[in-house]
């Protein structure tokens, strides 16, 4: 003892020792605090005590999972049984030149890890308790730097793996167990996992070398192209030469077609005077229509009033005889009524006169006395049956008002809810006008269009040049209204969708704006064709609507004179007249026969025209927003004055709506408790009538006495029946006059009705063909007009330009030869082109075909090859030095790569040297260790078997014959174990060791060495050691290196 003392006492414990652990409700321990020594550490107690949990805390602590510790398949198993967490706190000195980043967490280093029930983390915290880490990787990191595998025998050999390993027999097991222990097994699989990965490399540098193929083709090819770009120098002189000959034929060309327009302009000056002739005749034609029309106007006129009075009358007339023929029809069906009733009562008086002869013959068959029982008890059961008929009729009637209450007042509801339903409709519309007019007020231009309009205009912003000339619109933008708002909405009425649309110059310029269009989203854009050279439309005073209201083109202004021009020629403009209200309108559009009028548009919404004699009024549209207004302000009032009115009027049918709900809930109440008291009467309504049946049916079966006095009613009510029928029939006769009369009037009147038609029919068909003739001539008038407007356009849009055209061309052919002779002369000097020989003719077209068809092949040439001849040169020498560059780069990674495979191979030659070396030591430690009780051994270690046998001599044995450890005695063989543990913790490095129950199976000789070997070793080694065991630790010898720590006992 106290020689090692000597020996050791200046020797200091390694860095990554620990100082403490606390468990909390870690297994069977709910508050478990241990402080540990530098050097040895015993900790003993009875079974069940927790001695082991100690090491499993230790394990769990340094990252270990749960099945690694083989105590459970879980770590949240690991949670004493009652709670809900379970801690494990260690502190690890952190001290000397191996300690582990000193300067983050000081000299003392503490791992906290918490388990749940869901999760679990581990945290380092430093000196300070400050939590520095929660990353598994620096947890990895300070286990790697400490080595502390926790997995590994050597350095913590757990209860289980004590017990595995005392009692294995199998050389494979001990085999893997000094495998593990050593980090042979650690450095075979890294320098496999290095192979595979040179392997890898090898493959991967091949596939690199592969793609320097395709560039040494590419360089082939790039000599290949130089070649033919050679040959295309030859093409370009060739190509000179025909530019110089096209550039004269331009000149040549010209010349003829001067020639040919001077011929084409005395051709149009011919027919000047042929197109005024037919002018001037459509002209005569023109006035002598005229004047036909106005004469055949008033004679219309004349007839028309006629016409009118006399249908007035005819149309009462035949009102009369419809009310005639009524008035028939319904005396008619009465006297048929009365002549069914008076049959019916003829066939009741009948019946009674059978019924009272049959009651007096059985008057003599019964007797008084019962007689007048029965009819006693039948009277009551009449006076009962009556009453509750009474009784249920009355509720019956009151349940049918209830139920046309309830219905009325469910059709009240649902009036109510429609109600609701339109005022939320028209304020949701009005809410929509009113954005529209905010939006319109901001952006006038978007009122024609909305938001699309605005793309569209941006669009002709950016491709103004594709125009001929720039479009005009939305047509409702360039358009105002002389007199304020007054006429605004009767004038959008009339114009509609055209205010949307744009004005174009020719087609072309269609197409254009059809693509920005698209390019804009608006599809359905209306585009008009309209010369925008035209002057202002001069329309003469006659041949507008001759009345005092206005009409659109006279309230409408535009600074564009063809937008107004458009508007008269689309819309008819002029001959569309507004009106203040309906009253007007209809006089202006029916009674008047305006000239040159085609329709009336009202400031209340009205439409109003005649084609013929078809009159025809349209009603208002629903209200929208005008937007030719000049300013929306008013607008934007209006609608909110009326937003709000339709909330307050939602406001009112609601509140009427709840009303009416809590009456039809009450009817629905009352209702119920009606048909429980109908039903309740019915019952028992049903129940006297049987009763009084059965009665009728026992005074039926005797047969005996008739009541007396049933006859005298039977008497008395054929009586009243014969005086009903007697006044029914007088009453009867009265109607047969009437009908009389009412026939003969309604002869009257159809006559009168008939004559007139008659003499009607005459002026109508009078009316009629005036109409006729007055239509024809306006069809004449329109098509002479036309025709006359036809020939001017001709002689204005067409003869007249296109001399003017002509003449124009001639002057710019001139000029075009001047140029023409000037660019040529710049190329090259025209005796140049003469001196090779007389002009073959060729146009300058066919030049250019031949031309193209030279620099078709040049392009094609230049577009298989892009590059110049220079640059073709340039790229092959770049090509050329990159793969001289990629082979250098690719030779020195095979260099390095076989640098890498030699340096691996070396690996394992020395691993192979290591494992013999290894396996010697492993035999001389374990030897060394045995000594210590006289006995030998050996140990044969077969790597390519992968087994160890250990083989034990004993000294007692005579024979001196070396025996395997499993016919050794349990503490020879027990110890004989250790030497071997030992000997492999003298081959490994750890700074925390610890031993379960390693002393099991050991009697006391065998416990006393194996305990004092183990003390010598742990103090001599100079790592922490932590022995636990169950047994009395009382025989190790003491030192101040040892600390004995005892475990209370378990509770019972």
């Amino acid at each position: 003892m106290d020689e090692h003392g000597d020996s050791f006492e200046d020797q200091r414990p390694s860095s990554c020792t620990i100082a403490r652990i606390r468990l909390e409700n870690f297994m069977c321990h709910s508050n478990l605090e241990i402080e540990f020594g530098d050097w040895v550490n015993f900790i003993t107690g009875q079974n069940g005590s927790g001695k082991s949990a100690i090491l499993t805390a230790l394990c769990v602590a340094f990252g270990c999972r749960a099945k690694g510790t083989q105590r459970a398949t879980a770590l949240k198993d690991f949670i004493k049984i009652g709670c809900s967490y379970a801690l494990v706190h260690v502190e690890l000195k952190n001290q000397g030149p191996d300690a582990f980043k000193p300067e983050i967490y000081g000299d003392t280093l503490i791992i906290e890890r918490r388990i749940s029930d869901s999760t679990s983390f581990t945290v380092l915290k430093d000196h300070q308790g400050r939590k520095v880490s929660i990353r598994r990787e620096e947890l990895r990191e300070l286990v790697e730097h400490y080595n502390i595998d926790v997995e590994n025998p050597c350095v913590i050999m757990s209860q289980e793996k004590s017990r595995e390993f005392l009692h294995s027999g199998n050389d494979k097991d001990k085999f893997m167990y000094f495998y593990k222990a050593t980090l042979l097994q650690q450095v075979d699989d890294l320098l496999q996992s290095i192979d595979t990965k040179l392997k890898s490399a090898n493959a991967l540098l091949d596939e690199m070398e592969k793609t320097i193929k395709p560039k040494e083709e590419e360089i082939s090819e790039l000599l290949r192209k130089i070649k033919n770009m050679e040959q295309v120098e030859e093409i370009t002189q060739q190509l000179l030469h025909l530019k110089k000959k096209l550039a004269w034929s331009w000149v040549y060309d010209v010349d003829r077609q001067l020639n040919d327009q001077t011929e084409k302009i005395v051709k149009l000056k011919e027919r000047v005077p042929t197109c005024q002739n037919k002018i001037d005749r459509k002209l005569g034609e023109v006035e002598s229509l005229r004047l036909s029309l106005t004469e055949k106007k008033s004679h219309v006129a004349c007839l028309m009033d006629k016409s009118t009075a006399m249908k007035r009358e005819i149309e009462c007339l035949r009102q009369s005889v419809k009310m005639a023929a009524r008035e028939k029809i319904a005396l008619e069906e009465d006297y048929h009524y009365k002549c069914n009733n008076i049959q019916k009562i003829k066939d009741l008086v009948r019946r009674l006169e059978r019924q009272i002869g049959d009651i007096n013959e059985m008057t003599t068959r019964s007797t008084q006395a019962e007689q007048s029982e029965n009819e006693e008890k039948l009277n009551q059961l009449k006076l009962e049956v009556e009453k509750a008929e009474s009784l249920l009729c009355s509720l019956k009637e009151e349940e049918n008002k209830v139920i046309e209450k309830a219905s009325a007042g469910g059709k009240e509801k649902e009036h109510i809810e429609a109600k609701i339903r339109a005022h939320e409709k028209r304020q949701s519309s009005i809410n929509t006008h009113i954005n529209d007019l905010k939006k319109h007020e901001t952006n006038k231009v978007t009122a024609f269009g909305g938001d699309r309009v605005i793309n569209l205009l941006r669009a002709i912003e950016r491709h103004h040049h594709r125009f001929i000339k720039p479009p005009i619109g939305p047509i409702g933008a360039h358009v105002t209204l002389v007199n304020g708002n007054r006429w605004a909405s009767a004038v959008e009425l009339a114009l509609g969708n055209i205010l949307n649309a744009f004005i174009v110059t020719d087609h072309k310029d269609l197409v254009t704006l059809r693509g920005c269009g698209k390019e804009a989203n608006y599809n359905n854009l209306k585009i008009i064709i309209y010369d925008f050279s035209r002057p202002r439309l001069s329309i003469p005073s006659h041949m507008l609507p001759q009345t005092e209201h206005p009409t659109i083109l006279s309230v409408l202004h535009s600074e564009n004179t063809t937008v107004l021009n458009v508007l008269v020629d689309m819309s008819a403009v002029e001959r569309h007249v507004l009106a203040e209200n309906y009253e007007v309108g209809k006089s202006i559009a029916f009674e008047r026969r305006l000239s040159y009028l085609k329709d009336v548009f009202t400031m209340d919404g009205y439409r109003m025209f005649s084609r013929g004699p078809v009159q025809t009024t349209l009603p208002p549209r629903p209200r929208r927003p005008t937007r030719l207004c000049a300013s929306f302000d008013d607008q934007i009032k209006d609608l909110e004055i009326e937003a709000s009115k339709e909330q307050s009027e939602i406001h009112k049918c609601r509140g009427e709506k709840r009303e009416a709900e809590m009456n039809l809930e009450g009817l629905e109440s009352k209702l119920r408790g009606l048909k429980k008291q109908r039903t309740q009467q019915e019952k028992y309504l049903t129940r006297k009538e049987l009763e009084m049946q059965d009665l009728k049916n026992s005074v039926a079966s005797e047969i005996k006495a008739s009541p007396t006095s049933s006859v005298n009613e039977l008497h008395l009510e054929s009586m009243r029946f014969r005086e009903e029928m007697k006044e029914k029939e007088s009453l009867l006769e009265k109607i047969q006059d009437c009908m009389n009369e009412a026939e003969l009037k309604a002869n009257e009147v159809k006559a009168a009705y008939e004559n007139l038609y008659e003499s009607a029919r005459g002026e109508i068909e009078s009316l009629e063909k005036a109409e006729n003739e007055l239509k024809e001539i306006e069809e004449k008038l329109q098509y002479a007009e036309t025709e006359k407007n036809h020939y001017e356009n001709i002689m204005k849009d067409k003869v007249l330009p296109e001399i003017k055209q002509a003449e124009v061309l001639y002057e710019d052919l001139e000029m075009k030869r001047q140029e023409s002779n000037e660019k040529a002369s710049i190329i090259c000097p025209e005796s140049e082109i003469r001196a090779l020989g007389p002009w073959d003719g060729a146009t300058p077209f066919q030049l250019s075909a031949q031309i193209n068809k030279i620099n078709h092949r040049l392009n094609r040439e230049n577009a298989k090859y892009s590059e110049s001849i220079d640059d073709l040169r340039i790229m092959h020498d770049e090509k050329e030095q990159k793969i001289r560059k990629k082979r250098k780069i690719y030779k020195s990674f095979r260099e390095k790569l076989k640098v890498c495979i030699d340096v691996v191979g070396s690996r394992g030659r020395m691993l192979q040297r290591n494992k013999s070396l290894l396996k010697r030591e492993l035999t001389w430690q374990f030897n060394s260790h045995l000594g210590k009780k006289a006995i030998s051994g050996q140990i044969t270690v077969s790597y390519e078997d992968k087994s160890l046998s250990i083989e034990v001599k004993m000294p007692q044995d005579a024979t001196n014959s070396v025996r395997d450890t499993r016919g050794l005695s349990g503490g020879e063989r027990s110890f004989s174990t250790l030497c071997f543990a030992l000997a492999l913790h003298n081959m490994t490095e750890a700074p925390i060791r610890a031993m379960d129950e390693f002393d099991v199976f050991m009697d006391a000789v065998s416990r006393k060495i194996s305990l004092d070997t183990l003390v010598d070793f742990a103090i001599a080694q100079g790592s922490q050691w932590m022995f636990i065991t169950p047994h009395d630790i009382s025989m190790v010898k003491s030192h101040d290196k040892i600390k004995k720590q005892q475990m209370a006992a378990p509770r019972p």
